[in-house]
């Protein structure tokens, strides 16, 4: 993995530029803390697809799969 590829490295040159750009964006986004929506700090991680985890009011919650909007 090199900075210019980030998480997209693991796919080498298959699918195409674009493709692998736009898995990058969502992948950084998601591991992202995100705002709580209980306490409303940023403090919220994902821990399985459409799982949340909040640090600070330590509740979980079900969200989006991706990141909380």
């Amino acid at each position: 993995m090199t900075k210019k590829v980030s998480t997209a490295g693991r796919f080498g040159s298959r699918y195409g530029k674009r493709i692998r750009d736009l898995v990058v964006a969502v992948e950084k986004k998601q591991r992202k803390r995100q705002k709580c929506p209980y306490c409303r700090k940023n403090a919220a991680r994902r821990v399985a697809k459409g799982i949340w985890n909040c640090k600070s009011c330590n509740k979980t919650f079900s969200g989006g799969a991706y990141y909380l909007e």
